[in-house]
């Protein structure tokens, strides 16, 4: 498949705010473009593919972990910061990367996992030799209780305690993931001074900015105390699914804690010099909005941040819309939102909220105008839904552990399909490394490109839309109301305002006009027109837009 790049201009100095309003492309590189037909995508396909992102009118890519690693969580479990696993590749393909990202005039910010490493990290294996060597306090150790039983209550996000014993230092360690994921101590300055540096070697090689993994799990409570029970009204699935005892704990402890924004401030020094930028991944069920504001708080702190409330299960009601962001304005008012409906971790948006055609048209303009970044996952905008994976193929081992009422991760990782003449859907010529879907082939993205009326097209006009539009990519917003299945609200920039309306349902709407002289923008969006009667009509799943005049 042959697409023409978008014709922005490349990349030859840093503007201080780029990241500001941008839309991010996340690719899940496993599964994006094998370019060796070993069945695993590698940084030579992300090259091999980058026209097709830069015609999407993005402005920056985020390829999620290709560093070293034995590959049990399937690269978030690092055993080298600074070096390229095999399977990807190696450096040189990383800075073809960057280069013929640039010149297409795209960012590159890659995934950042400084919680914890591998247990396979050169860090770890001598942190475990002994409690006297220089690495002894690098990672989180505790004794026992007097009875042999872990230190405290927490648990792991992937099953069971978050302690694991070692026979070497008779202790045990934290691990807030896998067993194989043992937890960096950050409380030591010698582990911050090392995290930084790691960050330094990726923004000297030309990386833009970081996603950066569980950006709230970097510090513990140095007393150890218990998690205190959670009562079940308040317990939210939004983070770990409703089956893991995970959900059972208030997380004081284990993570969010008030020590992590000195290193934040620290991190947000080492980019200040590149133009970098970041956009951290808050996973908490309960405070994962204040959290957001309280890291992006200023111009010291991190640049973006995401919370789970539009990756949750249940799709979003007008009413709901209004509730997040009312309640991104009262905990987060100076930060700054990135938003995302699907990734690497969730069940695809098309499948989670059962959406049709029209409403993933809608759900995807109404993105656009959110105040805030944009994440976009790779296969998002060609409607792909969740691939039904078997157990037999499952390599995800949060899916594997929770069986089968929890299915794991793998079916939003399947590769990505570029045409629909091979079983393969373009992206190997080998046996991929998780099945592709059937149901996937016929959205294939070649397919699209020949049908006008075909999302991807969509996509691309919303991402047009936002960037024609100031007001879009870094106003303020007000006026949010729902009225009915109606969500509407205003963006303003300058002299620029406009009003946005979505009927975020499969019935008709109607909405009184707005005060002022408006005029209808939006149309290649599938937006209403204003009717002679005072009033908005607007279809299932039909926005409404319009620009301020005067």
């Amino acid at each position: 498949m042959t697409v023409a790049a978008k014709a922005k201009a490349p990349l030859t100095e840093t503007a201080k705010d780029w990241w500001r309003g941008a839309v991010i492309y996340q690719i899940y590189p496993r599964s994006f473009q094998d370019s060796n037909n070993d069945g695993i995508g590698d940084l030579a396909g992300i090259v091999q593919r980058l026209p097709y992102i830069a015609s999407l009118g993005v402005d920056a890519i985020w390829i999620s972990p290709f560093f070293t690693s034995p590959m049990k969580d399937y690269g978030y479990d690092v055993s080298d910061y600074c070096d390229v696993d095999p399977m990807f590749g190696q450096l040189s393909d990383f800075d073809a990367v960057i280069e013929t990202a640039h010149r297409l005039g795209i960012r590159v910010m890659i995934d950042l996992v400084l919680s914890h490493t591998s247990d396979q990290h050169p860090w770890f294996k001598e942190s475990r030799a002994s409690r006297e060597n220089a690495r002894a306090d690098w990672y989180v150790w505790a004794d026992p209780k007097p009875d042999g039983t872990p230190p405290n209550n927490w648990l792991s996000i992937f099953g069971g305690s978050a302690w694991h014993w070692d026979a070497r230092r008779e202790q045990y360690y934290l691990h807030n993931f896998l067993v194989s994921q043992p937890d960096l101590n950050l409380h030591s300055p010698a582990v911050q001074d090392a995290l930084l540096d790691v960050a330094r070697f990726w923004l000297n090689r030309g990386v833009d900015g970081f996603r950066l993994d569980t950006i709230n799990f970097y510090f513990h409570d140095q007393k150890l105390r218990d998690n205190p029970a959670l009562p079940p009204e308040r317990r939210n699935a939004s983070i770990a699914p409703s089956v893991n005892p995970y959900n059972h704990q208030e997380h004081l402890y284990d993570k969010n804690r008030p020590e992590n924004l000195a290193f934040l401030r620290r991190l947000r020094a080492v980019m200040e010099p590149f133009g970098a930028a970041a956009v951290g991944e808050v996973g908490d069920a309960q405070r994962g909005l204040e959290i957001m504001g309280q890291y992006t708080r200023g111009d010291d702190l991190m640049q973006m941040c995401y919370a789970f409330e539009f990756l949750s299960a249940t799709q979003p009601t007008a009413a709901r819309i209004v509730e997040v962001l009312n309640e991104v304005d009262r905990v987060a008012a100076d930060g700054w939102a990135c938003w995302a409906f699907s990734n690497h971790d969730v069940v695809r948006h098309a499948s989670r909220w059962h959406l049709s055609h029209a409403a993933q048209r809608m759900f995807a303009t109404l993105i656009m105008c959110l105040r805030g970044s944009v994440c976009l996952y790779q296969g998002e905008e060609l409607g792909l839904p969740e691939a039904d994976v078997a157990y037999e193929d499952l390599r995800d081992p949060y899916g594997i552990e929770f069986w089968p009422e929890f299915k794991g991760r793998d079916g939003c990782r399947t590769p990505m399909v570029w045409e629909h003449s091979n079983q393969n859907g373009g992206f190997t010529k080998g046996t991929p490394w998780l099945p592709v879907a059937r149901e996937h082939l016929h959205l294939a993205a070649a397919h699209q490109e020949d049908d006008p009326g075909a999302l991807i097209h969509h996509y691309r006009k919303a991402v047009a839309f936002r960037h024609a539009h100031p007001a879009l990519m870094d106003g303020s917003h007000a006026d949010l109301s729902a009225k009915g299945e109606v969500v509407s609200f205003t963006r303003t920039s300058g002299g620029q305002t406009i009003f946005c309306a979505f009927n975020v349902s499969d019935r008709p709407a109607d909405l009184d006009m707005p005060s002022g002289d408006w005029l209808p923008i939006g149309e290649e969006l599938g937006g209403a027109h204003a009717s002679a009667d005072g009033k908005l009509h607007l279809g299932p799943w039909q926005p409404w837009l319009a620009l301020k005049r005067g």
